[in-house]
């Protein structure tokens, strides 16, 4: 099992990476979602914030989590340029905000010289999405996007099973996330998560799509390393008086001549977040759920299903590195946000000690899939809005 605070050659880390963070203040859910994730493994220490655009509460969500005062900023602006001119500036920031404004702050950060950390969607649109990529390629910094469910142990064997041909050539695709949190009109209470998830101004041109169909996606390439090139996809707002979609049904087709289907809802009664992801190849087929992250069902043509356990028989080493504690103690989402975070901590790490960082660390979405997700997100919005037509996604 991978020592998380320890270097690859197993001495010790140089330091403690420090972490800006900006969005995720009081009131906020994924923010502290990510300051656990990133404590997780003792590679991060959180130094600096711009945790709100309200001065107030950005000043008093900093002293909640011991920032000091001078590094308490009330915007991305001008938290980016103060910690640029720093000898002790952050090493990376996390932007955990409303997703309008990712692109922006990104941005800011990159054009100052520091790594990101972003959570997804990557930008509200197509174009911000392109000028990211850019932006990173004339950077020269990392940029790493917190798809957390490819940090899990069993989808990083499952993708080294479907790597390593054990299912033959793959044939089908299936993905699903059903939720049932937004089955009523919550936005209209003023619960903050909902208001801000369902309002077209702050999410994008998606929501539930952009939310967790984005997600579902992009376990899809991940997992199987196939490239979706159409859609056809119907997104429907189920619940009176919503601006953007709560359910997504549509097909799928890769460049392999492979076919899928992947179904998003967050109008559906009775699941709580039901991720699920099945591949079937010519040899085999693999199944997995999020709600038992740490069972992957393995099933070969004609021979009896196999429960794969995390750190049990039949586990490899993708998913011993991603694995902390021993086989059967659940290991689940701040986990999975966390390796997310320790890989790219040793990627910058390697970085600063000019050494090759440990490839198994590579695995960390990018600023490549962040535009792939853009992409998936306003290709469904066009097919749903031209009868469910067969779109492309365009690539680069």
């Amino acid at each position: 099992m991978t020592i998380k605070g320890n270097s690859p050659d197993g001495t010790a880390a140089r330091r403690r990476l420090r972490l800006g963070m900006v969005g995720g203040g009081r009131g906020a859910f994924i923010g502290a979602v990510h300051r656990i994730a990133a404590r997780l493994d003792d590679r991060w220490e959180l130094v600096a914030g711009a945790l709100s655009s309200d001065p107030d509460r950005a000043r008093d969500s900093a002293a909640d989590l011991f920032i000091a005062p001078d590094r308490a900023y009330s915007g991305f602006a001008e938290m980016a340029r103060a910690e640029a001119a720093r000898e002790d500036g952050i090493d990376a920031v996390a932007i955990v905000t409303p997703n309008h404004l990712h692109h922006p702050a990104a941005r800011a950060f990159l054009d100052a010289g520091i790594h990101v950390i972003c959570d997804k969607p990557m930008t509200a649109s197509v174009a911000q999405a392109e000028d990211l990529v850019a932006a990173v390629e004339a950077s020269g910094k990392l940029f790493a996007l917190t798809h957390n469910y490819t940090g899990y142990p069993m989808v990083r064997h499952a993708r080294e099973l479907v790597a390593s041909g054990e299912l033959g050539t793959i044939r089908v695709v299936q993905a699903e996330y059903p939720q049932d949190w937004l089955t009523t009109s919550l936005e209209e209470t003023g619960q903050k998560q909902a208001a801000w998830r369902t309002d077209p101004a702050q999410t994008g041109g998606g929501g539930c799509i952009g939310d967790i169909g984005t997600h579902a996606f992009n376990l899809t390439e991940f997992v199987t390393g196939l490239h979706c090139t159409q859609i056809a996809a119907d997104l429907t707002s189920f619940v009176p008086g919503r601006r953007v979609d709560d359910n997504v049904n549509m097909l799928l087709r890769f460049s392999s001549g492979a076919r899928g289907m992947l179904w998003s809802s967050q109008v559906a009664p009775g699941h709580e977040n039901g991720l699920r992801l099945r591949v079937y190849g010519d040899k085999a087929g693999i199944e997995w759920h999020q709600e038992q992250p740490n069972h992957l069902r393995f099933a070969r043509l004609g021979e009896p299903p196999q429960l794969i356990t995390r750190n049990g028989p039949g586990s490899g080493p993708a998913s011993a590195h991603a694995s902390r504690i021993p086989a059967g103690h659940p290991e689940g989402y701040l986990e999975g946000f966390a390796q997310i975070y320790t890989d790219i901590a040793e990627q910058i790490a390697a970085r600063i000690e000019g050494r090759d960082p440990d490839p198994a660390a590579l695995l960390v979405p990018t600023v490549a899939d962040g535009l792939r997700g853009v992409q998936f997100i306003s290709a469904a919005v066009d097919s749903s809005r031209n009868s469910a037509a067969w779109t492309s996604l365009s690539h680069t």
